[in-house]
């Protein structure tokens, strides 16, 4: 037998019907009749029952099939590998993320990745927004997918993979944690916390000195962890934007997030160093564009449910 017709009794013996053979491998059901008619004399006997209402493997199409897809799929697994070598999709490649939204599509995309190349380690961390560009710089980190804009001549990024709606994180205690939603405008009424280590362009995105009408907004503490922001906001020392999804994520007693009814989304993408382009990164990036499109339902339009501040209110800033 020749590989073509292997993998054309193979289909059939999975499918069991001739015209979902034929689409499945590209080919007419006239190909898949005559390639089991020529096997079958080879053999000497019948590989599958025929009637006007279904196809059955014969005994004897069974123990072939059996006999068969073990060797076959060893020879699938060989030509991937062989492949995967020839565009150098091997070794270790190092992936980071920025929140928990963001590792739940890299690990799905690492799954899908790891099966098309075997050869190919992936190894996944977390990381703080604040520490994301000096790995990608050092060559600890290969790919990170994390919140944009990022614009640096060393660093090069994919298009924006999804947007998240924001919220404002506030103090359980805090007159907004009562409301609906918040606006831009109310950033003037209390202290911002921000994050430290991001790009000046960065933080002016994300973290304004001033509303769109330009009334002021008064700065908090910074830091560098997002854990450590919470607890900020939880003693009453602030407030700070961010998506939507930490809602559910990310849930205090001390806190409660509230919808922005006019901020614009969170958008994220992936990032990778200029001189890292190499065609396991590239490939990764594919797969990630791919997973990404796949489960856009789970990313666009998304919207947490308003959530009720917690009884146990904490003092409100001021």
């Amino acid at each position: 037998m020749e590989l073509r017709e292997i993998e054309i009794f193979l289909t059939l013996a999975e499918e069991l019907h001739f015209g979902r053979t034929a689409d499945r491998l590209h080919v007419t059901r006239a190909r898949v009749s005559q390639a089991i008619k020529k096997q079958e004399r080879a053999i000497g006997a019948e590989l599958f029952k025929r009637t006007s209402r279904n196809v059955q493997l014969t005994p004897i199409g069974a123990q072939l099939r059996d006999g068969l897809s073990i060797g076959y799929q060893r020879i699938q697994e060989t030509l991937t590998a062989a492949a995967a070598a020839g565009r150098g999709i091997t070794g270790e490649l190092n992936v980071s993320y920025s929140a928990a939204w963001c590792g739940h599509l890299v690990l799905a995309a690492a799954d899908a990745f790891r099966t098309r190349h075997p050869d190919c380690v992936i190894n996944i961390q977390d990381s703080q927004l604040s520490d994301v560009l000096e790995p990608l710089r050092q060559g600890r980190c290969d790919l990170a997918l994390i919140e944009l804009p990022i614009d640096e001549p060393d660093i090069a990024h994919g298009p924006v993979l999804f947007s998240e709606p924001r919220a404002l994180v506030v103090p359980a205690g805090h007159p907004f944690a009562r409301r609906e939603t918040v606006s831009m405008e109310d950033l003037a009424q209390a202290p911002l916390i921000t994050i430290t280590g991001q790009p000046r362009y960065f933080l002016d995105h994300h973290y304004p000195h001033r509303t769109p009408s330009g009334l002021p907004i008064p700065r908090g503490p910074s830091t560098s962890a997002w854990q450590e922001i919470l607890a900020l906001v939880g003693a009453g020392k602030g407030v700070s934007p961010t998506c939507a999804r930490a809602a559910r994520y990310y849930s205090r007693p001390d806190i409660a997030y509230v919808p922005f009814s006019d901020a614009p989304p969170v958008d994220y993408g992936l990032l990778w160093p200029t001189t890292g382009n190499t065609p396991r990164v590239r490939a990764f990036v594919e797969t990630v564009l791919e997973t990404a499109a796949l489960e856009q339902p789970r990313f666009r339009g998304h919207r947490e449910p308003r959530q009720p501040p917690p009884e146990n209110r904490k003092p409100q800033v001021t």
